[in-house]
C-alpha cells in the first residue's frame, strides 16, 4: 500500500435511524426523499473520513427500492469509499431495514454517490487512493471506473467514444 492510500474499511461508516411518523408517506413507509437525505449524510461522513477534508456531493446514481422500510423500523446505512479518482470518490452504500419487534433484517436498497474533496479555498483537491482488500471490495473497485464513465457521459463531461472501459464490455 502506498503512502497516499487507505483501505475501504478505513472509511466505513454505519448510520442508524428510527423511522418515525414524520418520515413516512401515507402508506406508513419511509419516504424516499428522507432516505436519500440520510444516505447523503452517511456518504459524506465516509468521504470525509477517507480524505480528511470537507466534501461536496457531485452525483447520485440510480436508487432503486427493493423493499419499503416501515414506520417503527430501524434503518441501517453502511457507507464506504469504493474507489478514489483524482479529486473525487465513489461511495458505495447498502441500506437495511430492521424490524426489532419481529427480530429480522431485510435489504432495502443500495446506491453509489460521488463526492469531491475541497481545499480551504473551496477548490477540488487530491484524495488518497483506495486499496481494496476483500473480494467484495475488489469487485466494487473494479466496477467503479465503468460507473464513473457512465456518470461522466450522462453529465456531458465525456464523449461515449472516449469511454474505453465501457466499450470493452461490448466488444465481441
Amino acid at each position: 500500500m502506498d503512502q497516499f492510500s487507505k483501505t475501504a474499511k478505513e472509511s466505513s461508516v454505519t448510520m442508524t435511524e428510527l423511522v418515525l411518523p414524520n418520515d413516512t408517506n401515507m402508506f406508513g413507509n419511509l419516504m424516499g426523499g428522507r432516505l436519500m437525505y440520510w444516505m447523503d449524510i452517511a456518504a459524506a461522513l465516509a468521504a470525509m473520513k477517507h480524505c480528511g477534508t470537507p466534501v461536496v456531493t457531485a452525483s447520485v446514481d440510480n436508487i432503486s427500492f427493493e423493499n419499503p422500510i416501515k414506520l417503527g423500523n430501524a434503518v441501517h446505512i453502511q457507507a464506504r469509499v469504493s474507489r478514489a479518482f483524482n479529486t473525487s470518490m465513489e461511495i458505495y452504500m447498502s441500506v437495511w431495514g430492521e424490524d426489532a419487534l419481529h427480530q429480522y433484517k431485510y435489504k432495502s436498497n443500495e446506491a453509489y454517490f460521488t463526492f469531491v474533496a475541497l481545499d480551504p479555498n473551496g477548490k477540488p483537491r487530491k484524495v488518497p487512493n483506495v486499496t481494496p482488500e476483500s473480494e467484495e471490495e475488489i469487485k466494487l473497485f473494479e466496477g467503479a471506473l465503468r460507473r464513473r464513465q457512465v456518470r461522466l457521459i450522462l453529465g456531458g463531461k465525456m464523449k461515449p467514444d472516449d469511454a474505453t472501459e465501457l466499450k470493452a464490455l461490448f466488444k465481441l
